[in-house]
């Protein structure tokens, strides 16, 4: 691989960070949205879910298969074409007139999108020589942790301002920038793209890929709405995906011409952290989309509120990026960072979940602190070793499947925090009623005093006062229930990072000095 010049260094940065933040940003920046967006469209809430649920599929299918179709097109053409597609698409997102509409070009749009992700990793390595491969993971880093939060942020502040259709062209100049950069800064490899004479394509796997990823995204998606297996859709694709996955799995290990070369999870460093960047996923989008329904559901704070107290103590992971990819850099080993990111992540659902409802927005800045602070010196390790024991031409697989993994994490943290915040708050919500009943002496002086002081206030009826106080009561009950339930929440995404801590210390650790000419020439030939 030729040299990259530092100004070209640069532009490539600039260029694949900004494209994969973008991307990130869009898997919540319409979470915001929904209401208004539903409202427009003279649909429900839950059909309009779907321009989630649609974006979600279609990235989790095309990010593993980045790799293949960036060696049978070319990695540049791919990512440009991928850019360009996603660019469109956000144009066509915004100009949809119907559901299904909006709906088929969010699916497009995620297509293009996975590209932006897995691509813009592998460019930027490359940019990069080897012992400094570190600080990349530090840049691209800052784009995975500030991608997810900068999303209600940006569509709270475009839904205070504007109307929704902005939450999808906002990407248009972004996107035509990022392109033209791309096109004059990211270099082909010798003979990119022109291996198609004899490229045998596994279609059979593409097929159980889309079959079996796509049902189970569906059913991480959508199983809460749906009542999980009392819908006959979730247990048929549930099957689907059971037999699409394993059928994919033993295809891709089987096959002399994979289209995920699943091969490369035999590196037990990229295995095990990819079980890491599992949980990661969770903590990372998990807190994210508890975060905003409890500012806004009990604290009372608007979609705007809510994304600005989230960016603060996001600024400080953001920040350690680099900081972090410099001592590693350096030579510094990635198992401390590791551990203690672990550590602090727990001690932010700990934290987190002492608050109060007196809470204002700042009594979480400093769980919010922790939790980016934890992200980020997991994150950035993680993003390293992914690669760090694995050949250059198996790259493209092991930043594709880390990516997936990442991503499917957050689905099923999700998922799973859907489901349990359901159960949590009818049991805490029946917990709190059984004690605000006629009898109860502070229910009764509590009852008394609302009463009291809305005949006061309003000159109501007796009667009337006292059901205005009861609905009150019930308010405030089903405020406190919701918000045990996050608490409880932050707790159990905690407990994911409790449970694989111990296999920290199974990752082997492959030390690493400057690269010898003969093993820069043998990089150049695999390249």
């Amino acid at each position: 691989m030729a040299t990259v010049s530092r100004f070209a260094r640069f532009f490539i940065v600039l260029t694949t960070v900004s494209a994969a933040v973008m991307e990130l940003v869009d898997t919540s920046i319409v979470n915001v949205a929904l209401s208004q967006m539903a409202g427009s469209l003279g649909v429900t809430i839950e059909d309009v879910s779907w321009v989630i649920t649609s974006y979600a599929i279609a990235n989790v299918i095309i990010i593993p298969m980045t790799g293949f179709l960036g060696a049978y097109f070319g990695r540049k053409n791919y990512y440009v074409f991928s850019m360009v597609l996603f660019t469109v698409a956000s144009w066509m997102c915004g100009n949809s007139t119907g559901l299904w509409e909006l709906v088929f070009w969010r699916f497009i749009q995620g297509i293009g999108g996975g590209a932006l992700l897995s691509t813009s990793q592998s460019i930027l390595f490359d940019a990069f020589e080897p012992k400094d491969r570190p600080m990349a993971s530090g840049l691209f880093g800052m784009g995975v942790v500030l991608g997810p939060t900068l999303g209600p942020t940006i569509g709270g502040y475009i839904l205070d301002n504007a109307e929704w259709p902005l939450i999808f062209t906002v990407n248009i100049p972004i996107g035509i920038v990022a392109t033209f950069l791309s096109v004059l800064f990211v270099e082909k490899k010798p003979g990119e793209g022109e291996q198609k004479k004899g490229f045998v394509i596994d279609y059979t796997g593409i097929a159980l890929l889309a079959v079996g990823i796509g049902s189970l995204q569906y059913v991480l998606e959508r199983g809460e709405s749906e009542d999980w297996f009392a819908s006959e859709a979730i247990r048929v694709l549930s099957v689907t995906a059971l037999i699409g996955v394993v059928g994919f799995i033993w295809r891709q290990l089987t096959t002399p011409h994979p289209v995920v070369n699943l091969k490369v999870m035999g590196n037990r460093t990229l295995a095990l952290t990819t079980v890491f960047t599992f949980v990661i996923g969770i903590g990372l989008f998990t807190s994210v989309f508890v975060y905003p329904i409890l500012a806004q559901r009990v604290l009372g704070l608007t979609p705007l509120e809510t994304g600005l107290s989230l960016l603060p103590a996001t600024a400080i992971g953001v920040v350690m990026m680099p900081l972090i990819g410099r001592r590693m850099a350096s030579g510094a080993s990635p198992i401390p960072f590791v551990i203690i990111g672990f550590c602090i992540f727990i001690a932010f659902g700990w934290m987190a979940a002492g608050v109060n409802a007196q809470a204002g927005k700042w009594d979480f800045f400093w769980p919010l602190a922790l939790r980016a602070v934890g992200i980020s010196m997991v994150q950035l390790p993680l993003i390293n070793q992914a690669v760090a024991g694995l050949k250059p031409h198996e790259y493209p697989s092991g930043i594709a499947l880390n990516n997936m993994i990442r991503q499917l994490g957050g689905a099923f943290g999700i998922a799973i925090s859907n489901n349990y915040m359901a159960r949590q708050f009818a049991q805490h919500k029946a917990d709190l009623v059984s004690n605000a009943v006629p009898g109860n002496p502070a229910f009764d002086e509590r009852l008394n005093i609302m009463v009291q002081g809305m005949v006061s206030r309003t000159g109501a009826a007796l009667s009337d006062a006292t059901a205005m106080a009861y609905k009150q009561l019930n308010f405030a009950i089903e405020r406190q229930a919701y918000l045990l339930t996050y608490l409880d929440t932050f707790r159990l995404v905690s407990l994911f990072f409790v449970v694989v801590f111990p296999l920290i210390f199974f990752i082997k650790i492959k030390k690493q000095g400057p690269p010898t000419e003969a093993a820069k020439a043998a990089m150049e030939d695999a390249h």
